[in-house]
Formats: structure tokens, sequence, C-alpha cells
């Protein structure tokens, strides 16, 4: 009991440690602001996403600046910086924002790139990936959904977003090669369209699976693409052309 008492104080250290350390490299963007919800926003970068290991200033950065609120349904503001998914109609959500920024991360993103998005959902991905990346193409299969991330990312301000309703199997042919590429619906199998337009030395990360899924890196080297299991998830199922194909 006693060495076990040990580690737990060891690791409230450790996660402190991190959270000690924010305010100085991003913490001060929430200074001389009329946001009601930055401290909220502070505390979700510090005890969500920083404690858990998430260590990229370009991501925290993105992180702290976007206002997760204006993506949910305004019901569901309250609960905008809570550590979970939420509901944003149509049976689609909104992802964990450590989940989120677990995912910009692998992407390696240093400024600069041409990313795809596949699942535009509330659009809060692609503010966060447009914080970084130069151009940011995003495909939502959902009417809806597609319209109304449109129009938030718009009125946001985010002019490199380029938004597109339809199915996002085939990913954006005539955009591609894409430096990155990130699926946030989650295929049985890696969809060959996407990989297919992921540029040489590009990284590409979805969530793969139908009950059990987990989080896949692929890689490609010199022409080959290298694939790496990261952690477990759960995505909503990815539908359109890939439903179809996954019946088959």
């Amino acid at each position: 009991m006693h060495k076990k008492f040990i580690f737990f104080i060891a690791a409230l250290f450790v996660v402190g440690a991190f959270c000690q350390r924010l305010p100085r490299e991003v913490g001060e963007m929430n200074q001389n602001t009329d946001d009601p919800y930055a401290e909220k926003r502070q505390e979700m970068v510090e005890r969500q996403i920083v404690a858990r290991g998430v260590r990229d200033s370009l991501v925290l950065r993105a992180m702290m600046k976007v206002q997760r609120h204006r993506y949910v349904p305004e019901s569901s503001r309250r609960f905008a910086y809570y550590d979970e998914p939420l509901p944003i109609g149509h049976d689609q959500t909104i992802s964990q924002p450590y989940i989120v920024a677990y995912m910009t991360e692998a992407l390696g993103l240093k400024g600069g790139e041409k990313v795809l998005e596949i699942g535009t959902g509330s659009g809060y991905q692609a503010a966060v990936l447009a914080e970084i990346a130069e151009e940011v193409y995003t495909i939502e299969i959902v009417e809806p959904l597609a319209e109304r991330a449109k129009e938030i990312l718009e009125k946001e301000g985010y002019q490199n977003v380029h938004c597109r309703c339809g199915d996002g199997y085939q990913g954006w042919p005539e955009a591609a090669p894409f430096d990155a590429i990130i699926v946030t619906a989650a295929p049985p199998r890696v969809p060959q369209p996407l990989v297919d337009q992921l540029k040489e030395g590009g990284r590409m990360i979805v969530p793969v699976g139908t009950w059990f899924q987990e989080l896949i890196l692929l890689t490609r080297v010199k022409g080959r693409v290298g694939k790496k299991r990261l952690i477990p998830v759960r995505f909503v199922p990815m539908t359109g052309e890939m439903q179809k194909k996954g019946k088959k």
C-alpha cells in the first residue's frame, strides 16, 4: 500500500508539473479577452490534454485558441469543455477534446501543410487543423452538418478551410496529394483511395474497426506505407460507400 501511495503522489506531481508549464507557453492567450469560456478552455487544455502527455506547442496553442463551444449545439454549450464527446445531431458527435489533440499531434504538422479531413462533423477538428496547416480540405456526408460546419467556419474567419458535402471514401482527388489525412469516422478497414492520396512522407490517422476500434497511423516512406497501432477508441462508423463495401 505504501509503494502504491508513493506512486500516486508522484503521478500527481508529474501532472502538476505539466499544468504549471502551460501558462508560460500558451496561457497568455487568455489575457485581454471577452470570451466567457476562456478559463474553462485553459482548464480543458491543462487537465485533459497536457496532463495526458500531448506536448506539441502548435497543437496546444490551437486547442487553446479554437472556441469549442461555438461548434456544439447551443443547448449543449455548458458541456462544451467537458472531458467527453457530445452529440451534434444526426447520430454524430464532436470528439472528446483529448482525442482531437492526440490525433492532431500524431500528424506531426509543422505549418504549411495541405491536410484532408474525412468527417467534418461540427467543424471543430477542421478549425484546430486550420490553426496549424496552410490549407484544410474537409468532407462531410451529412448535408445539414456540412452546411452548419461551413457556416461556422466562415463566421470564425477560417479562409483556409475548403468544405465539401459528399462521401469521403474517395477523398478529394483533384486536390491530392496531401501532406496529412485525418479520418474522424471509423471504417472497417483503411480506405485505399485515401492511402493513394497521401504524399510521400505524409501521415494519415484513422480509427479502424467495427465494435472494437483502434487508431492506426500510416506513414508513406519511399513509396511504401507503414502502419502503427496507437490506442483503442470509439468513433461513429464511416457511412456511404465504405459502409456498403463492408457488408460485402
